[in-house]
């Protein structure tokens, strides 16, 4: 990270200002799109500012875990494309595409927004598993709370495909939608000197010392959280990066 902009970022900071002209806890304009891809069982595009994603939702019939035998299951991954960034690369998933998935996947595992055992067709035999594909289009900046946000607008657009006995019709789509009960929204908070900010930008992203990914649920329930950077937090810092991560959440929730 460049010292100098990292020291005029602070400079800003001082009068409640960033780079860009937001104020330290002003979201960029964010829209959300639904039904995007058309061979998916369910589609969202996100744009945060200049940051854009697309989550893919796909179903396929499959055998349960033997741990669950009467529950479905989702499994979540993340491909940061190199159109998106010159940071990113093709190859194996990367260490950030990891954290990524596992951001989004706890968000709506731990909120039990989703109940898996609605999912199984037959106890031990055959259930439902959910596939989100999360597929960076352009990165400035807060790929996670774009694709939390992007993954659950896929989940609630979701329409299951006809059943023909063992066999999936994926050209046909019924009427039956996901019974999803809560609204997981993920919202990051970053830690830059002495200040916090939501919805960081690429350049404030590489300055950040600590930034901490708060999903809450509409009542403020703490469903997952997510630390990174290299700084520690105090618990004072923590408190009040959950504070903010509530408040933001419920005006991220609006959108859908």
């Amino acid at each position: 990270m460049n010292e100098n902009l990292r020291s005029h970022i602070i400079e800003l900071f001082k009068s409640d200002l960033r780079i860009d002209g937001r104020k330290l806890t002003q979201y960029r304009p964010i829209t959300v799109e639904t039904g995007v891809i058309k061979m998916a069982e369910g589609s969202a595009r996100v744009k945060i500012g200049e940051t854009e994603v697309i989550v893919g939702v796909k179903v396929e019939l499959g055998k349960p875990y033997p741990d669950m035998p009467d529950a479905g299951t989702i499994m979540v991954g993340a491909e940061l494309l190199p159109l998106s960034s010159p940071n990113f690369e093709l190859g194996p998933p990367s260490i950030e595409a990891i954290e990524l998935a596992r951001v989004v996947d706890r968000g709506i595992r731990e909120s039990k927004t989703l109940d898996f055992k609605k999912l199984c067709i037959k106890k031990g035999e055959q259930v439902w598993i959910l596939l989100i594909d999360i597929c960076t289009i352009n990165d400035a900046g807060n790929l996670p709370d774009a694709s939390s946000l992007a993954a659950l607008a896929a989940l609630r657009d979701m329409r299951f495909p006809k059943v023909n006995g063992d066999t999936v019709n994926y050209q046909e789509k019924t009427n039956k939608k996901l019974d999803l009960k809560n609204s997981p929204i993920a919202v990051t908070v970053v830690k830059i000197g002495d200040k916090l900010i939501v919805d960081p930008s690429t350049e404030e992203k590489e300055a950040l010392d600590a930034r901490l990914t708060v999903a809450s649920l509409e009542d403020g329930t703490l469903c997952a959280m997510q630390k990174g950077g290299d700084t520690a937090l105090t618990a004072e810092d923590i408190s009040k990066m959950v504070d903010l991560g509530l408040e933001k959440g419920k005006e991220l929730r609006k959108l859908l």
